[in-house]
């Protein structure tokens, strides 16, 4: 680009020409014109100069984008010339970013890939569990049908094996010897067992089969080779006594033996369960749980939550012993093992919040203490975002946390007193104790922290100190002066006059407090504020009041978690640790969580994120809970009531904290006739979904301290969406209560135009009574509604049939003047009667 004119460099670099020579006289280049060449040397002696300018140190873009625009003139048929304008843009990204991308998506390809192991794996446990139970099934059946088998075998005695033929004629003697000497001995052994039965009575009631008599007496006095014949006789008709076998384990598909006695429970309950659940851990039957409901008087669903008390009386309704569950336990758990490393108690910082009313003078004071322009940035002269400094005094440290004072952001003043020390109310000495300086007075007092009163703008020749002492002392806020306990300091954030008292009176009360905290353990503290960072992510301002926080700690807030990535103080700077009282932001966290939740350091992830999940699990319980409560009330309440307007809002906010404000002081405005409904609320900038959402409930989008994405402005620009950018919450409030009186029905006022006193009555055949009149006050118009009075009381409300004036019908007639007047559907006109004409006028209704 050798030989760029100044002009064209400007262009190129999207600078005014003005602009541009200034910067080249600051670097030493003087004497330039708009036309006269830029060359390489004087580029490079001009970048130098902007370098040293704005320090090495600052921290250089990530991506950085050039544009060039070249403008070329062609011959087109040799008889006209066209100028062609050609557009380069190329964009130059720094290695570190792509570096950080790739190390992301290969983390994130290593989390995939590990957990899709862990799924195969359980899989696999599952695919090994079900074979065992199948193998043990069949085992069982097999030794079942065995063990059949083995009973069956025992009721039929096995056949003797045949035995060897004998060899010689000896043994063949031998062995039929021994086979008759055998048999006579079983014999005589039967006949003495046949002698005793004989001798025992009979049963009665037995009914014996029949018996070979005759066989048995001839066998009683027959020979032994009778006894041979009988033997077998006997042996057949005794039958062994039944012995029952022993543990024999057949398949007991029907085998169910009724209990003795009932059986008693014990029934985990938590704070909350659906019917089904407790039907389910009491082994009965869902509809009987309904109806013991039904009989307390509760009416409830299979799906429907009860609370802890319900249940328990319901388990002991049915004869079970209930056991009471925290749903906190895990929680409480964790916080008792992380409190249990703490160690290494030393003195802390004292954090101070300043607190007060709108425009006293709170972050002015804060900003002549920390010597910077905090009010510069704040739209509107007010502090929007909680800000936590921490300020360095040759005494000691001190963290300042400032709050809001206007009276949307009642919230957000709470939740800083009770991440705070002691409490500084500024008051204006010109202005006096206002409404939001009596609610900062009461946060101070129910968080339990010492106050300190700063009496500010004493520079002014309207101030008046003892004026707003004395205000104070109507509150219970008495000086020490006066005999009371709380310090007054007056100041002057204009002048700093009496800054310097003020801070010693902070670091005297932090020691009378004696603060102290642990150095060593595991980091605890409070979310200050919150917000979704384009580039960054979910950014949460810690105050951190146990322990000391680490880069790369797994950090528990609220419903979100996540490891430090980075941590940045008050300064813009980058550090490693964070030890009590000192804010910090952190990224890092899954998500944005809601400014005011503990912070915790958990020992790992998975303890971080059971805990956040059993937290969504409650606050959706408690949700579905409260809606279905609230369903069948909502119901019986709409009947018989007209249908409520509804003006539909979508917020979205830079932070945390102004969103609930936002959201508190919109809720706020809703009335009798017209409901204003926060239809969605979250952190970041205008999305499409935000967008069609609106389109969908005909919403109003409000937009504070954010803008809509590209996508989102030409949805919005197609289908005409109402969207509003706001960056003070008055603007906001005003916007939505005008289109709440929008739809607010109008009110209706009568305003007496005229009154008639009748003198006479006339009968007319066509008219009937006619009422002879002196219009004594306004005028009587023809086609106004009347009123007909009778000693100050109204006897009845209707129209004018006629209006006549000497025969002739008019339309008015004035005061002072007679006429004729016939009332519509009325004929008992007396004389002192009052005739008054009114008129209905429509007003506008407002919420002021």
């Amino acid at each position: 680009m050798a030989g760029t004119t100044i002009d064209k460099f400007a262009q190129l670099l999207d600078l005014s020409v003005e602009k541009l020579i200034s910067q080249l006289e600051e670097a030493g280049i003087k004497g330039k014109q708009p036309t006269d060449p830029l060359t390489d040397e004087e580029k490079q002696q001009l970048l130098s100069h902007l370098k040293s300018k704005h320090g090495q140190d600052a921290e250089a873009p990530e991506k950085v984008t050039l544009r060039r625009k070249q403008v070329k003139t062609l011959n087109v048929d040799g008889k006209r010339k066209v100028s062609i304008e050609v557009r380069k843009k190329r964009t130059y990204v720094k290695r570190s970013v792509i570096e950080e991308q790739r190390a992301e998506e290969e983390a994130k390809r290593k989390a995939e890939e590990e957990a899709k192991r862990k799924a195969e794996e359980e899989a696999r446990k599952q695919r090994e569990a079900e074979l065992e139970a199948k193998r043990k099934a069949e085992e069982a059946k097999r030794i079942a049908e065995e063990q059949a088998k083995a009973a069956k075998a025992t009721e039929t005695a096995p056949k003797p094996k045949a035995e060897p033929k004998p060899k010689t004629k000896a043994e063949a003697d031998e062995k039929a010897i021994k086979k008759e000497l055998e048999a006579d001995a079983k014999a005589l052994e039967k006949l003495e067992q046949l002698k005793k039965l004989k001798e025992k009575p009979k049963p009665a009631k037995k009914k014996p089969g029949k018996k070979k008599k005759g066989l048995l007496d001839d066998a009683v006095e027959e020979d032994d080779t009778t006894a041979k014949v009988v033997n077998p006789l006997l042996k057949k008709d005794k039958p062994k006594p039944f012995e029952p076998k022993k543990e024999i384990k057949i398949n007991n598909r029907h085998g169910f033996k009724k209990p003795a006695g009932p059986v008693v429970r014990e029934v985990r309950i938590p704070e909350t369960i659906t019917v089904a659940e407790l039907a389910d851990r009491m082994a009965v039957k869902a509809t009987e749980v309904i109806k013991k409901l039904m009989m307390m008087g509760e009416m409830a669903t299979i799906n429907q939550s009860i609370d802890q008390e319900t249940a328990v009386l319901v388990v002991e309704e049915f004869g079970h012993k209930p056991v009471t569950v925290s749903e906190t336990e895990l929680e409480e758990k964790v916080i008792e093992q992380v409190e249990g490393q703490y160690s290494d108690v030393r003195p802390r910082p004292p954090v101070v919040t300043i607190m007060g009313h709108v425009d006293h003078g709170k972050t002015s004071l804060l900003d002549y203490i920390r010597n910077s322009r905090v009010t510069a940035k704040e739209a509107g002269g007010i502090t929007q975002h909680i800000g936590a400094y921490s300020v360095e005094l040759p005494s000691g440290r001190i963290t300042f946390i400032d709050t809001p004072g206007h009276e949307a952001f009642t919230a957000m003043r709470a939740r800083g007193a009770k991440a705070t020390d002691v409490a500084i109310i500024v008051v204006a000495a010109d202005d006096g104790v206002m409404p939001q300086t009596i609610e900062a007075i009461q946060h101070a007092k129910s968080a339990g922290v010492a106050m300190i009163v700063a009496i500010n703008k004493i520079d002014k020749e309207t101030a008046n100190p003892d004026r707003v002492m004395q205000e104070l002392v109507q509150h219970e806020v008495v000086p020490e002066e006066w005999g009371g306990d709380v310090p007054f300091v007056k100041v002057s954030a204009k002048t700093g006059q009496g800054v310097d008292e003020l801070l010693e009176t902070i670091l005297l009360v932090s020691e009378i407090l004696e603060l102290k905290a642990p150095y060593k353990g595991p980091a605890k503290g409070v979310i200050l504020e919150s917000r979704l960072d384009k580039g960054r992510g979910p950014v949460a301002t810690v105050l951190v009041q146990a322990g000391t926080l680490h880069k790369g700690d797994m950090m528990l807030a609220g419903t979100e978690y996540g490891r430090v990535r980075s941590m940045i103080n008050d300064l813009g700077k980058q550090v490693k640790e964070a030890t009590p009282s000192t804010p910090v932001e952190v990224i890092g966290l899954s998500g944005v969580p809601a400014a005011g939740d503990e912070m915790l350091v958990v020992p790992n992830e998975r303890k971080a994120k059971e805990v956040a999940e059993q937290r969504k699990e409650r606050i959706r319980q408690e949700q579905l809970k409260r809606q279905q409560k609230t369903k069948l009330e909502a119901m019986f309440n709409r009947m018989g009531e007209a249908e409520l307007e509804e003006v539909n809002v979508i917020i979205k906010a830079d932070v945390q904290g102004s969103l609930e404000a936002l959201r508190e002081s919109l809720t706020k405005l809703s009335t009798d006739e017209v409901k204003v409904n926060v239809v969605s609320a979250g952190v970041g900038a205008i999305t499409e979904t935000d967008v069609n959402l609106a389109m969908a409930t005909h919403a109003i989008i409000i937009g504070f301290n954010v803008r809509a994405d590209a996508t989102a402005r030409k949805l919005i620009e197609q289908e005409g969406v109402d969207v509003h950018y706001f960056s003070v919450i008055y603007d906001a409030v005003d916007t939505i209560k005008r289109a709440i009186e929008g739809k607010m029905a109008p009110e209706f006022k009568e305003e007496i135009i005229g009154v008639a006193e009748v003198r006479d009555v006339f009968r007319s055949p066509k008219f009937g009574a006619v009422a002879g009149c002196m219009v004594t006050e306004g005028v009587v118009k023809r086609n106004n509604p009347i009123r007909v009075l009778r000693d100050n009381t109204v006897i009845y409300t209707g129209e004018l049939e006629s209006l006549r004036r000497f025969k002739e019908d008019v339309q008015e007639v004035r005061q002072g003047m007679e006429c004729g007047i016939g009332v519509k559907d009325y004929n008992d006109v007396r004389v002192g009667d009052q005739i008054e004409v009114f008129e209905r006028v429509e007003t506008k209704r407002t919420l002021d």
